[in-house]
């Protein structure tokens, strides 16, 4: 149960961090504005956790191809809620609008197989996030 609450609370605050504006007071009564801030900062939320979800494939990537040996059990420890990178107010550039990415590869060659077979308080679930 800690480790759930743990883990809902770290959304909570990142969620809360995303969402800066007016420090996360919905002053509009309109019911329909009002889900319109609240779906805005969840579709805001999860682009950001996604964006922080494939910086970190990429840098695990990196460091398999330098030959390091990933443990699963030091992934399993980390979160996805990571802001110290972000500018909120940010510099903002135009120059690479045109610029397509290159495609995702959702393949990350990390065996997790120790972790399943040891269950979830094994992978760090009842520690604080």
């Amino acid at each position: 149960m800690t480790a759930a609450t743990n883990k809902v609370e770290s959304f909570n605050r990142f969620s809360h961090w995303i969402g800066f504006g007016n420090r996360g007071v919905i002053a509009d009564n309109d019911p329909i504005e009002q889900e319109k801030a609240m779906k805005f900062n969840a579709l805001l939320t999860n682009t950001v956790i996604f964006h922080n979800a494939l910086d970190i494939a990429e840098i695990i990537r990196q460091l398999l191809e330098e030959g390091r040996e990933i443990d699963p059990e030091d992934l399993a420890h980390i979160s996805p809620y990571l802001t110290e990178h972000i500018n909120r107010f940010g510099e903002y550039s135009t120059h690479e609008l045109g610029i397509q990415p290159d495609a995702y590869d959702p393949k990350l060659d990390v065996d997790f197989t120790p972790l399943r077979e040891q269950g979830p308080t094994a992978a760090g679930l009842g520690q604080a996030a």
